[in-house]
């Protein structure tokens, strides 16, 4: 059996098991608040449809379905934000980056790929809103709507370019990386929530905790090492480096967006 298909089936079987166990653990204590793992089991189920389409068909499959991912993405981003009527032409030159930062992936356009956004779309997205839209507001929209953009579009769209860059490991390296992403987020929380105390950041994430982090940075690690082989190319060094990165670089990723949360009022 294929390995990406074997670990669909697993992550399958985990997901219904952890889901039965938030139903009955949810009647057993009804006074212990367990929205934030619902809402996670509710994003997990959603994730697990969208990463079957990018990792058990073709790779332009993959690419169509991360794309729609990185469309829906930004489009609950800009939902969130506190915009003005002149905003709606800077959204609109957003969204059309989104089909042009997926085309350079299929034609396999390095270079611009990994620039496009980064320096042209920044460059050239607070044209449209400086043309006849005024001067209040302009730096707070152009500045969230790129910083959207680095978040649910260039960041999102390198788990697109792993099919294409290396057909053979591309479906294992995005379950890899999304698994150990999933993983170190609910051991975080959960860890944060039974035995944290020293809270990292109280203002923009109560739940991030000191404890919360050592626990999921050896738990992320030792899940790695464990199953590097099966779904990657990569040696037993890169194999534990890498569930140390994917671990750091979660935290970090989840800081940012709570950050952003705050800032945005939500």
């Amino acid at each position: 059996m294929d390995r990406s298909l074997l670990t669909i089936i697993l992550i399958f079987a985990a997901l219904s098991a952890i889901h039965l166990m938030y139903v009955v653990i949810g009647k057993l204590q009804p006074n212990k608040d367990y929205t934030g793992i619902g809402f996670r089991i509710k994003t997990w189920w959603g994730m697990l449809f969208i990463f079957c389409l990018a990792t058990l068909f073709n790779p332009v499959v993959s690419l169509l379905s991360l794309m729609v991912l990185c469309f829906f993405a930004l489009k609950e981003y800009f939902s969130m934000m506190k915009s003005r009527k002149s905003d709606r032409r800077l959204f609109l030159w957003a969204y059309l980056s989104i089909p042009l930062q997926f085309y350079w992936i299929y034609i396999e356009w390095y270079g611009m790929f990994i620039v496009f956004i980064p320096v042209y779309v920044f460059l050239l997205l607070p044209l449209p809103r400086m043309i006849n839209k005024g001067t209040v507001g302009f730096m707070r929209s152009v500045s969230s709507t790129q910083w959207g953009l680095m978040l649910m579009v260039f960041g999102l769209s390198h788990l697109a370019y792993f099919q294409f860059a290396t057909p053979e490991y591309g479906a294992g390296l995005v379950l890899f990386l999304v698994v150990l992403t999933q993983l170190n987020d609910v051991v975080h929380y959960l860890a944060s929530l039974y035995v944290g105390k020293r809270k990292i950041v109280p203002t923009a994430n109560p739940y991030l905790t000191w404890e919360g982090f050592a626990f999921a940075f050896v738990i992320t690690t030792g899940v790695s090492y464990l199953i590097y082989p099966y779904l990657t190319p990569l040696n037993p060094i890169f194999g534990l480096l890498s569930g140390m990165l994917i671990s750091l670089s979660g935290f970090f990723g989840s800081l940012t967006v709570s950050v952003l949360k705050r800032d945005l009022l939500i």
